[in-house]
């Protein structure tokens, strides 16, 4: 029988193709792979004769999307992408153990991470970039800003946190009634599924058994290394830092929140310092850049406009 979602990804990558971007594989060290959807024109088509060269640095603001633990890149950003792509160059990683990235190293820490998409956008020419960051894919985002603030010029944060204190992970999986990160965010059933998107999304959302199943085989593969990603997302309070961040950070939330709540997003802003504006979005979830993608199209555009205006200014 046909997977549905599997089916679907041809479209879904000739949408991202129309939108300017391509499938680019960049080796990070030996045993360890990211892909990365880039733009289309800082590739070259080489000729039969001469090897590839590589990619060329990118002639537009950069935009790096970072994508969460649910799902890898374009998926996620799916309604972001083509909204960027006319005035930006976007760049959208597949973090490592989504989609085709992979790695032989032992090292699960968000650091880790960070270390390997900082590698990775530099081979792409990128020098400087404002990331967006979702969820997980936020808090590798918080720590690519804080080791490499001459790459990341501003942030924009939905969803996330600084880090996964033991105290927030209890606190929030005690909240929602599940037992482990892995039983919220690695479902096995689809019934845990409809549990997850429960809790993720404002609104209801309604979908026939048959395409939960096929959800789950394609989206949630290298079970036991998304696992320990989770296990080394926790870290102790007493090990927990704020950094001083030199970028301008934006909040940009879902006010019906239920996983990261407003008032931790609050916090955040107070904690990150005079840096950090905060902007929430009514009607929406967890997944507000999927439930709103116009409004929240429209909130993160406008962020962009005033970092570039700015920079034109002085």
């Amino acid at each position: 029988m046909v997977n549905l979602v599997a089916a679907q990804r041809p479209l879904l990558h000739a949408l991202m193709k129309m939108a300017g971007v391509v499938p680019y594989s960049v080796d990070i060290e030996p045993g360890t792979t990211m892909n990365f959807w880039v733009p289309v024109e800082t590739l070259s088509k080489p000729k039969k004769t001469q090897p590839p060269k590589p990619p060329q640095k990118p002639t537009k603001p950069v935009v790096v999307l970072v994508h969460g633990f649910a799902a890898e890149g374009i998926v996620t950003w799916q309604f972001q992408v083509g909204a960027l792509s006319k005035r930006y160059s976007v760049y959208v990683p597949d973090l490592l153990f989504f989609g085709d990235s992979i790695t032989d190293k032992s090292d699960r820490s968000p650091t880790f991470q960070a270390e390997c998409l900082a590698a990775g956008l530099r081979k792409l020419g990128v020098d400087k970039c404002t990331v967006v960051g979702f969820s997980y894919g936020g808090m590798v985002a918080f720590k690519l800003a804080e080791l490499w603030p001459e790459l990341v010029e501003a942030m924009v944060v939905s969803g996330s946190i600084l880090a996964m204190t033991d105290s927030i992970s209890g606190e929030t999986l005690q909240r929602l009634g599940f037992g482990s990160s892995s039983e919220l965010l690695l479902p096995t059933s689809v019934k845990g599924l409809k549990a997850l998107l429960s809790v993720a999304a404002h609104k209801k959302l309604w979908f026939p058994d048959r395409l939960h199943k096929d959800f789950l085989q394609v989206m949630f593969n290298n079970r036991k290394d998304r696992a320990e990603l989770l296990e080394g997302l926790v870290m102790s309070n007493k090990d927990s830092t704020v950094p001083k961040f030199p970028q301008k950070i934006h909040l940009l939330w879902g006010l019906n929140d239920q996983i990261f709540n407003v008032e931790l997003a609050r916090k955040l802003q107070e904690d990150l310092g005079d840096n950090a504006t905060f902007q929430s979005i009514p009607k929406s979830g967890h997944l507000v850049h999927l439930e709103r993608p116009c409004v929240y199209n429209r909130c993160l555009k406008q962020f962009l406009a005033t970092l570039h205006s700015n920079a034109q200014d002085k």
